[in-house]
Formats: structure tokens, sequence, C-alpha cells
């Protein structure tokens, strides 16, 4: 029996469908061109050397909790009247707040490209979804058919799920996959060089070589005398050797390695591979920001970083299962591009004198009506 062999399911073991696999087919984006004949474990990083690297940190945090910060609201697609969203949309999983769920969502499309949400519960009128919870993209598993463009079915934590109905899984897709695929390499690096940092801060010296010009010593003489050595050197940085201790300096220090100067350079790159502007994550730019461009930044940040991930949850969020199909889903921008006082008072002046918004309105909008 081969290798691959022992993959396949037999007739016998594999799992009964609940429902029609054939209808419940999905589409599974092929990436594999980006890989080429790189090996595929050091071309990708984790989740945990990501959130290593301050860079990264910060750009996710930015990205992901401002789009978790706005609420969704539904639109009547032909009108433009706003509707009442269900509670599924802005608390999917009542159990905890829906900014948290989203948060993680969105954090799952940014960086692997896929999020799963696992359905617990159906309105039983509609059957649409009524309440959810999210799962790792770590948990799941997805099997294709023999070419890899379509999803025969997903596990668990390596139990198959159902195809359709409670207990199976909403899929949101990113734009690629994801960046911990797509700038594994430069991640690893980001990683490699923050540990170097680490271990220069612990020993703020090239490497030291401590060698005995008499007899050998035991392994515990030398552990006490490194361990000595080391307390010495943060309490004085002169030392003392008797004759039978010589001190050799093995590499380089952080200075002859240019280290900071390569974590600026991996700071600018990553902000790049996350897209975000760098002046976000002060990385260096060569150039600063402006009163005048400071007050586009929001607009920046939202074109450039989070359109892509709001879009692909706004569109699975309209499909039928849980909006009806004459509704759409959308992010409310209001709050998150809200100005000043002072523009905030001219848009009104002129919406007001043109008939759009009246005097009431306005005071809503500002909550000024008691």
């Amino acid at each position: 029996m081969g290798l691959f062999d022992r993959f396949k399911l037999t007739a016998d073991a594999a799992p009964s469908a609940t429902s029609d696999v054939a209808a419940s087919l999905a589409p599974y984006p092929n990436s594999d061109g980006l890989y080429g004949v790189r090996n595929a474990y050091s071309y990708t990083a984790t989740r945990e050397e990501c959130m290593s690297i301050p860079t990264l940190a910060r750009a996710r945090n930015i990205i992901c909790s401002s789009i978790a910060a706005m609420p969704i609201i539904l639109r009547d697609r032909t009108t433009g009247v706003r509707i009442d969203p269900p509670r599924v949309i802005n608390t999917p999983d009542p159990r905890v707040p829906g900014s948290a769920t989203y948060v993680w969502t969105a954090e799952d499309i940014l960086l692997t490209g896929f999020a799963y949400w696992r359905i617990l519960e159906l309105y039983s009128d509609t059957f649409r979804v009524r309440r959810i919870e999210r799962i790792a993209p770590t948990r799941m598993g997805t099997f294709l058919n023999d070419n890899g463009t379509e999803v025969l079915y997903y596990t668990i934590d390596g139990n198959r799920i159902p195809e359709t109905g409670v207990g199976s899984v909403v899929v949101f897709y990113g734009n690629d996959e994801g960046l911990l695929n797509r700038a594994g390499t430069t991640i690893r690096t980001g990683a490699e060089l923050e540990r170097a940092a680490a271990m220069y801060a612990r020993e703020p010296m090239p490497t030291m070589v401590l060698k005995s010009n008499g007899a050998s010593l035991p392994a515990d003489r030398i552990s006490k005398l490194l361990e000595s050595w080391g307390q010495a050197r943060r309490n004085r940085s002169t030392a003392f050797l008797n004759a039978d201790v010589t001190l050799d300096a093995v590499g380089f220090d952080p200075e002859k390695m240019q280290l900071n100067a390569a974590r600026n350079y991996i700071a600018t790159e990553l902000s790049r591979a996350i897209g975000i502007p760098a002046y976000f994550t002060d990385a260096p730019t060569g150039s600063s920001m402006t009163y005048s461009n400071a007050t586009l930044a929001k607009q920046s940040l939202l074109d450039f970083s989070l359109v892509p991930i709001m879009t692909s949850i706004e569109e699975r969020l309209s499909m039928p299962d849980f909006t009806p199909s004459s509704q759409v889903a959308r992010f409310d921008l209001d709050v998150y591009l809200r100005g000043s006082a002072i523009e905030r008072a001219q848009v009104y002046e002129v919406l007001n004198r043109i008939g759009a918004l009246s005097v009431e309105e306005i005071q809503q909008k500002e909550d000024m009506i008691l």
C-alpha cells in the first residue's frame, strides 16, 4: 500500500453525508502557483511568529479593531432605506460581544485568507442563521476533490461536519491566500531579527568564550563559572581574569551586524505586505506625515487596508442564509469617518439648506435630542 493510499476513504470508512454533497460543493481558490518549487513549510509562517513582530502586531490591531468597531446595518437593495438588522448581524455569538467576534473574524481573513463560523441555531420559520461561533482556522480541515478545485467537506478538530444546516460552517473568503502564506518568508525573517535583538539584550556583548588554560574543568564548575561571569557583567562592565582563564570574543556586536537597520527594513517591508501605510506602524518611510495628510489618514486606512476585509464580510452576510435577497449588509462608516465638530456643522448647514436633512434629523445624529 502506497503512502497516499492511506489518506483515501474507502466505501466502508467514508462517513455518511447528511445532505446532497453534490449540491453543497464550494469552490476552492487554487493558489498553488504562488508556491512554485519552494518548500511550503519554509514559506509559510505561524500566527505566533507574526504577532511576535511589533510592526505586524500593531498593524493587525489597527486593521481588525477598526473593522470591529463599526456597526453593520442592512439597506434595501432598491431604495437604499436603512433597516434594523437582526441580532446575529452585530452579535453573531450572544456569549461574547459582537466586536470580539468580528476582531477575530477579520484577523482570520487577514492572516489566512479564510474565516469560519459554525452555525449553532437557525430561525424555525426562515431557516436563516440565528446564532454562530467563530472557529479558528487551525481547527479546520478542508477535503478537496481530485483536482483541488472543489471542497467536498470540512472537518473541525478532525471530525467531519454537516454540509448544511446546524453544525455546518459559514466560510468567509479573503481576496488572497492570507498574510501568513503570502509573506511567510518575510515574517520569519522578522521573527528571527526579534529573537536576535532579544538575545543581544540579554548578552549585550559579542558572543564570549571563556577558555581554561589549565586542566579541564568538570561540568558543574563550568556552569558556576559562566553563571558568576554573567552576574558580574550585569553589575559591572569591567572584568578581571587570572592567568588560568582567557576571554575570546566570537562574532559581531549588534552595531557591526547592522541589526537595527535590518529591523527597520523588515518593518517597512512588513507594512507593505500587510497593506497598511508605513506611518501607521511607525516604520521608517523616509518622509514624515504632515498635518495636511494627517486629516486624510482615516480615509487612506479605509481605502487601502480595511475595504478588502470589510467587503468579504459584507458580501457573505448579504447572502440568503443571513439576510433576505432584497436587502444588503453594509458597515456603517458614519462614526468611523466622523469629522470634527466644525466640519460636521458645515456639512449639516449645507444639507439643511438644500433640504436633505431637517433640524430634528441633525439633532438625532448629534445625540442632541433629550
